[in-house]
């Protein structure tokens, strides 16, 4: 039996798959280790107080919170910024971070590198980062 931490969350393999801990139905079961972090990436982003998304390699936004929603994703990220965002991505190590002005619009956004699938290489999680200035 495997059992390791992944962005909040916990994954552990059973004889048919992987499970997520904590999960809305606790026996459900992963068949692919991918199916489990994707989850549990949709379920970080879900989580935040702020805008975030997961940018995949064609600049898309693979998934996107309710606040990125609210706003709309090009209000977000603009198009014209994702593909500089995902590239800064590929160099990150597990767990690190970079920050990324979007200097039109005077915000931050947080880029975290993460391999969830092997197949496709890396995603970008992104989230925005609330700056001390704008804080009241």
């Amino acid at each position: 039996m495997t059992m390791f931490g992944f962005l909040g969350g916990t994954i552990i393999s059973v004889e048919s798959g992987y499970k997520v801990f904590p999960h809305p139905k606790p026996d459900k079961v992963y068949h692919r280790l991918s199916d489990a972090k994707w989850f549990l990436a949709v379920r970080w982003c879900d989580t935040l107080s702020t805008p975030a998304a997961i940018i995949n390699n064609t600049g898309e936004l693979a998934f996107l919170n309710q606040f990125v929603l609210t706003m709309g994703e090009k209000n977000f990220i603009p198009q014209q910024n994702r593909s500089d965002i995902f590239t800064r991505c590929l160099s990150l190590l597990p767990n690190e971070t970079v920050n990324y002005e979007l200097q039109d619009q005077d915000r931050i956004i947080e880029i975290r590198g993460l391999e969830i699938d092997a197949r496709y290489g890396k995603v970008a999680l992104v989230r925005e980062l609330v700056q001390e200035s704008m804080r009241i």
